[in-house]
């Protein structure tokens, strides 16, 4: 076997790359990484430098692959290293470049490392080790991986940091109905209220999905899209063409819907779908109403788990105000190899976190709008 880096994934084909994914996780597909190259939302100026990993055998055929960069700053990750950094900068060091493997500006749990036996993953395991031995960068970071590379990299004495996401889990409901029977009374009440304050303003829903979303449509949700990074005052992670690419090669995933009022868009909202799972990606909206962001972005996914038979809705990063809408915490997780001396700081720091992080998973689950069982 023969470890090859890529500087772009149009470097290896699409059919090869994609034949070694575990079902039809969107996030790793040829088309998605692509797309994000292509447009130029990554590459040259953005501070993210391809840098993938793959496995080749003699006859072509690929064994193993990493999705990796080379990051000049921590920007779009969501597993947050700031604190690394400076004081790995205050004891004269450079944290950047580091290495990221990672899926960009997209916080969702899959898989990262896959290959088709422990040897070839292996392989790419102790290049990134050998990267890191030669000083070129100041560590390797994967992010929000499953469960399934986890033994290899401890075995490798990477340090684990935990993270927790807010979940929704379509229990075979028929209907939102459904759902509102689980929870307590005062629950449904305010979820009716929220739902029906909608309504009271006049917004509708209209969904797309798949072939029929056209250039007109991306053009209406580009600017929607772009107004949540604008009004902090930065600029959008991803252009424009990124989503004229995404639905060229990956439109079988993607779901858009638009909120309207008066014959107009008034937000827009992004979601992918995986084999069985909900993705909530991007959301805007140029004025401000009641409830509207909880509708778009909760209601509206939950009821589209439900019409397409989805057991999970993620919907992104951060948010204790999914716990009350019945989006349960779930545990994510990163994996760390730095260099000597800040990896032994930043492993007892993170052993405090899990703990601190396990904690207020259980602690959460407080505030779910769940009935009591009695």
């Amino acid at each position: 076997m023969k470890l090859r880096q890529l500087t772009q994934i149009d470097q290896v084909d699409a059919s090869r790359w994609d034949a070694l994914l575990p079902g039809n996780y969107p996030f790793l597909r040829h088309a998605f990484l692509a797309a994000l190259e292509r447009s130029g939302s990554v590459g040259e100026g953005t501070g993210w430098l391809p840098a993938h990993l793959i496995v080749e055998n003699s006859d072509g055929s690929l064994q193993a692959l990493l999705p990796l960069y080379q990051k000049m700053h921590s920007y779009g990750e969501y597993v947050f290293d700031w604190q690394w950094a400076e004081a790995w900068e205050r004891a004269g060091q450079n944290y950047y470049p580091k290495l990221l493997a990672a899926v960009p500006f997209s916080p969702v749990q899959g898989p990262r490392l896959l290959g088709r036996c422990t040897a070839s993953q292996q392989l790419i395991v102790q290049a990134l080790n050998d990267t890191l031995e030669r000083g070129l960068v100041s560590g390797v970071n994967l992010l929000f991986n499953d469960d399934a590379q986890s033994p290899l990299l401890q075995q490798a004495g990477w340090e684990q940091r935990l993270g927790c996401q807010f979940h929704w889990f379509n229990r075979d409901y028929r209907s939102f109905d459904d759902f509102l029977a689980e929870c307590s009374s005062r629950k449904r009440k305010n979820f009716r209220k929220e739902r029906q304050s909608v309504v009271a303003q006049g917004i509708t829903f209209e969904w797309h999905q798949g072939i029929e979303i056209s250039e007109a449509h991306w053009e209406r949700f580009f600017p929607f899209y772009a107004e949540t990074y604008l009004k902090r005052g930065q600029q959008p992670y991803l252009s424009r063409a990124f989503f004229s690419q995404l639905s060229a090669g990956l439109s079988d995933a993607v779901r858009l819907v638009f909120a309207r009022q008066d014959g107009r868009d008034v937000a827009g909202a992004l979601f992918l779908v995986g084999d069985d799972t909900l993705y909530g990606r991007y959301w805007g909206c140029l004025e401000e109403f009641d409830r509207l962001h909880f509708e778009t972005c909760f209601y509206q996914g939950m009821d589209r788990c439900i019409a397409e038979g989805l057991k999970r809705f993620d919907a992104g990063a951060q948010g204790e105000h999914k716990l009350v809408r019945g989006f349960e915490p779930v545990l994510t997780q990163s994996w760390h190899k730095l260099q000597p001396g800040l990896h032994e700081a930043v492993a007892e720091f993170l052993q405090r976190e899990r703990a601190g992080v396990r904690a207020y998973q259980q602690e959460s689950t407080g505030y779910l709008p769940f009935r009591q069982a009695t």
